[in-house]
């Protein structure tokens, strides 16, 4: 999975590393893809880390084309290669143009038809360009979705970019990943 890291063998597994594994597994994701063996090597990190994860993702209030699209952002802005193979067919799935997707995956300016779409590509590409958001981004999003959601989805995009620094700094490659998204 990383060449920066050792080879994680579940069965030298201790009792927290085991315990959080199958929390995951047992879990809505029921997969180790992503930066769960990386984080393995401090089981209260990941267990920390998977739980917040599991929230972020399933249950921030936004609908799933939305986290999508804001996952997708955000692997973007990281270029974590595993992070957008990951997300970027369940985003299509969810019903997010391919054209959109690919504009973000390039860094062009996507043509918005849904102003839900455009709202969160403008609140996630505020932060990350100018580390706020401006109030008229800011209080378009709390009209559209209320202070929890926009709580939420500030999470989301914060969860979202420490999987995508653990991703990069272990140089992690998803399962069956064979091309990449991003020029290295």
């Amino acid at each position: 999975m990383s060449p920066r890291l050792p080879d994680f063998q579940p069965a030298a597994a201790t009792g927290e590393q085991k315990a959080v594994l199958d929390e995951i597994l047992s879990g809505p994701r029921g997969n180790l893809n992503g930066p769960f063996l990386g984080w393995i090597f401090s089981p209260q990190l990941a267990q920390h880390a998977q739980r917040l994860g599991a929230f972020c993702r399933y249950q921030t209030g936004l609908p799933l084309r939305l986290s999508e699209l804001a996952i997708l952002v955000t692997a973007s802005r990281w270029q974590a290669q595993a992070e957008w193979y990951i997300h970027y067919p369940i985003a299509l799935q969810a019903g997010l143009p391919a054209d959109l997707a690919e504009a973000i995956r390039v860094g062009a300016e996507p043509a918005f038809v849904d102003t839900d779409d455009h709202l969160i590509y403008r609140f996630a590409t505020e932060l990350y360009e100018t580390k706020r958001v401006s109030d008229a981004t800011y209080r378009q999003a709390v009209d559209r979705f209320g202070h929890t959601v926009v709580v939420n989805l500030v999470g989301l995009l914060g969860y979202y970019a420490l999987v995508a620094m653990t991703l990069n700094v272990f140089d992690m490659r998803a399962e069956g990943q064979q091309s990449l998204p991003f020029p290295e």
